[in-house]
């Protein structure tokens, strides 16, 4: 690893930046990807243990865009909440200085 992949420095506001064109993994796409077997007489990785890898990466790549879809949910749910609080509220601060 090296020191730019650190961590964000500070002209990027806490965010790394990735290109427009980037677009992350899907979870089928982890599960699809396929190694080149390796040749006679080489060493290599064991495409069995590779592929149970890629399984186990795919599964968890899927909760965490679940939990994330959740997530996502229930912020529109609480900022839907809070919306219509805060009219509540607005409504209620009007009517009162109407009444007097």
């Amino acid at each position: 690893m090296n020191a730019k992949s650190q961590g964000p420095g500070p002209s990027t506001g806490g965010r790394t930046y990735r290109s427009t064109s980037y677009t992350g993994l899907l979870p089928w796409q982890v599960r699809e990807r396929r190694f080149p077997p390796t040749g006679l007489g080489r060493r290599g990785l064991n495409p069995d243990d590779v592929y149970a890898f890629l399984d186990r990466v795919a599964v968890d790549m899927a909760a965490v865009y679940a939990a994330l879809a959740e997530s996502r949910r229930e912020t529109a749910r609480i900022k839907a909440g809070l919306r219509r609080w805060q009219t509540d509220q607005a409504r209620a601060r009007n009517e009162r200085g109407q009444d007097r």
